[in-house]
């Protein structure tokens, strides 16, 4: 029965991620590439390179992301690189199909409005199924653990950098309709993910504490808190793991401590805001 459960949450999982990339495709090939407006991460990376080499987009969104995706299994865990490298893969495919295909506007701010919007609901809905189609957040993720900066302010440091190469190669008023689409696509973001923040707080409530702990802590490099409580019922003492995660992180976590205990109970909260306190791989510690 649990075999049967696993085979039907993967294939919705990359069902969606297979929508997820269809849609983005569409964003891209139909309004923001035709008109020279980029998005902002890998993907507005390989939209320059593929118009300065005139190659096909897909080879250059798996080109470029190999080396994120190697660093990625290393220090986030090999089933985000998995899920990351599909998404990257149907988005390829995507691309080379709706490519032949002319463009629905030739208007660039209606092409960066609607571009953005379609390719915002794309990207998210293949950030909900746990995956992503950047290789800079990757770079991100990890480095958050190792800042004090978050997810959102690394990407947007880089994406600065790569939005600012776009106005040296398409012009600036590009450049800045690519700044616009930019922001659309963020906000779309957003909407799928039903306006979740990056980082949620997880209370874990299982009664193979000790394995889900290590779990975690060996699989996304996690550590967690003990609170102490008690049943309201019988008053049996126990644990509640409790741990910090950003939101690309969440799937795996649910998937590890299904992994170990799938009897346990698992409560997913918003955290709007934190200071401090980044909980480092104790490995990497000692």
């Amino acid at each position: 029965m649990l075999k049967n459960i696993n085979i039907s949450y993967y294939i919705k999982k990359f069902s969606m991620i297979c929508l997820g990339s269809l849609i983005a495709a569409i964003g891209l090939e139909e309004f923001l590439i035709p008109n020279n407006v980029i998005d902002g991460g890998i993907v507005g990376i390989s939209i320059m390179a593929s118009s300065i080499f005139e190659l096909p987009l897909g080879f250059f969104l798996v080109a470029f992301n190999i080396p994120f995706l190697i660093y990625g299994a290393k220090n986030i865990g090999h089933q985000f690189a998995v899920t990351t490298a599909v998404a990257i893969c149907f988005l390829s495919f995507w691309s080379w199909v709706f490519k032949p295909i002319p463009n629905l506007t030739a208007d660039v701010f209606l092409a960066t409005i609607f571009g953005g919007i379609i390719d915002g609901i794309g990207v998210g809905l293949i950030m909900r199924a746990g995956g992503s189609l950047d290789g800079t957040e990757i770079v991100a993720i990890v480095m958050d653990k190792r800042t004090v900066f978050t997810v959102g302010e690394i990407v947007m440091f880089m994406n600065l950098f790569i939005l600012s190469a776009a106005g040296f190669l398409f012009g600036w008023d590009k450049a800045m309709y690519s700044l616009i689409a930019y922001f659309v696509i963020s906000k779309m973001i957003d909407v799928v993910l039903k306006g979740l923040e990056e980082k949620y707080s997880v209370m874990i409530v299982t009664s193979k504490e000790e394995e889900v702990a290590n779990a975690l802590l060996d699989g996304l490099g996690r550590g967690v808190t003990k609170i102490y409580g008690a049943g309201g019922y019988k008053g049996t003492a126990r644990e509640i793991l409790y741990s910090v995660v950003t939101r690309l992180e969440v799937g795996n976590l649910k998937e590890t401590v299904r992994a170990v205990d799938p009897g346990a109970f698992i409560i997913v909260n918003v955290v709007y805001d934190s200071v401090g306190g980044h909980m480092k791989n104790e490995k990497e510690t000692k």
